[in-house]
């Protein structure tokens, strides 16, 4: 359990998925936190000097001690704090499916993700169809891994759950934003079910972000990519 002097501090940007999983991770486990919100154009200069490296978010800071990306730090909550819920199964072949799957999400499916958020015409639309394949292998996994996934409530959150519902949880903003429909209940039921249940406990709506305060975010960050290119 957390002990009363533990300070831990979470430098992120409300908009981040890679913010979402830490504060997902810190709310999961019932640590007491600060929240500082960074500007990623004009970053604090305790970012800087605790992050020397990456310079970037998230950094937890636990009793002073800087600790960097996303994935370091959901392990080192999950060591640091033991009690329920515990971020990986027992099952050793279990804790390598979510390991492959979590990489998968991290890797394949996110870059692809970022070219359709980003393209428009003729690249996006090739983007579109290669995420559309890369969602499919994805359900098929999540279908054949770990079937019937019920979640109750805080105790059947894992690892995979945090990278799943802090990615695709906005999935009705990316929709609205960029006009692509990636998860729906036909193509990706697996994946839809599981975001709609992670949905539902409070935990996870304590951490939502606005819908429309994204959609404008996202369509803003699209826009000024897009100018860039075409003035390049």
């Amino acid at each position: 359990m957390e002990e009363k002097k533990s300070k831990v501090i979470l430098h992120g940007m409300w908009a981040s998925t890679y913010s979402k999983r830490v504060e997902i991770a810190l709310k999961l486990k019932g640590i007491s936190y600060e929240y500082v919100e960074e500007d990623l154009k004009n970053k604090t200069e305790s970012l800087i000097q605790l992050n020397p490296v990456l310079k970037k978010i998230p950094l937890l800071v636990h009793d002073g001690n800087p600790v960097a990306d996303t994935q370091v730090i959901l392990a080192y909550i999950d060591e640091t704090w033991k009690n329920s819920p515990r971020f990986y199964p027992e099952d050793p072949y279990e804790r390598a499916q979510v390991r492959f799957w979590v990489s998968y999400i991290n890797q394949q499916v996110f870059e692809v993700m970022g070219r359709v958020m980003l393209q428009e015409g003729e690249a996006q639309a090739k983007s579109v169809e290669e995420a559309r394949e890369r969602f499919e292998v994805l359900e098929e996994g999540l279908k054949k891994h770990f079937p019937n996934k019920t979640i109750r409530g805080n105790d059947d959150v894992g690892l995979l759950d945090i990278i799943i519902i802090a990615s695709f949880g906005v999935y009705k903003a990316v929709h609205e934003a960029i006009g692509v429909e990636i998860i729906d209940p036909v193509n990706t039921p697996t994946l839809y079910n599981w975001t709609e249940q992670l949905q539902q406990l409070p935990v996870i709506k304590e951490v939502e972000v606005p819908h429309d305060r994204l959609v404008t975010f996202l369509q803003k960050c699209r826009e000024e990519h897009l100018q860039h290119g075409a003035n390049a």
